[in-house]
């Protein structure tokens, strides 16, 4: 049994990601979980001020959503050749504490589709970049940026075959020992 916390990039109801996101429980192998962290909106920005024993109740409950994950995925687009600040942000509040984070040593991957040529791969190289920095174990293999200007994505077999491939080398990736 392995439980994957999903981070959405984009806010829209209606956004292709989240579609994307709310598919991988049809495509995932038996025994796997995937939790949707909603209300990344809630967040505020990181500060440190606010952060410690009085943290907002949503940055507390993301935090402990991944915290009891297994792994972590980011489902996102690319905002201006990078990540939505959205996904930024919820990744600043999960590296803190420093050293001891929700994130450290969980497998960590980004995928996502975009109406560009490109299909987000700016996104998730800083997505990985910076949960790399927070202390999570990057799966580099979990690449999956798919253009949507050609393909319905969400219908599309060899669509769906890159994602079964892109989810089975997060699952197969070792949590990485803190250091």
């Amino acid at each position: 049994m392995s439980t994957v916390t999903v981070l959405v990039g984009s806010l829209r109801a209606d956004s292709v990601n989240r579609q994307l996101a709310e598919t991988l429980q049809s495509v995932a192998p038996d025994g796997v979980t995937f939790q949707i962290a909603e209300n990344l909106d809630q967040i505020p920005f990181y500060n440190e001020d606010i952060d410690g024993t009085d943290a907002p109740a949503a940055a507390v409950a993301l935090r402990e959503l991944v915290a009891n994950s297994d792994r972590v995925l980011v489902v996102t687009p690319e905002y201006n050749a990078t990540i939505p600040a959205v996904v930024n942000n919820a990744i600043d509040w999960l590296s803190r504490p420093y050293g001891t984070g929700a994130l450290v040593g969980k497998p960590f991957g980004a995928i996502g589709v975009t109406p560009t040529p490109y299909g987000g791969k700016w996104a998730h190289e800083d997505a990985r970049r910076s949960a790399k920095i927070a202390g999570a174990h990057v799966v580099e293999d979990v690449d999956f940026s798919q253009s949507t200007l050609e393909v319905d994505v969400l219908n599309d077999e060899q669509v769906l075959s890159n994602l079964r491939t892109a989810l089975t080398a997060l699952l197969d990736a070792e949590p990485a020992l803190a250091a």
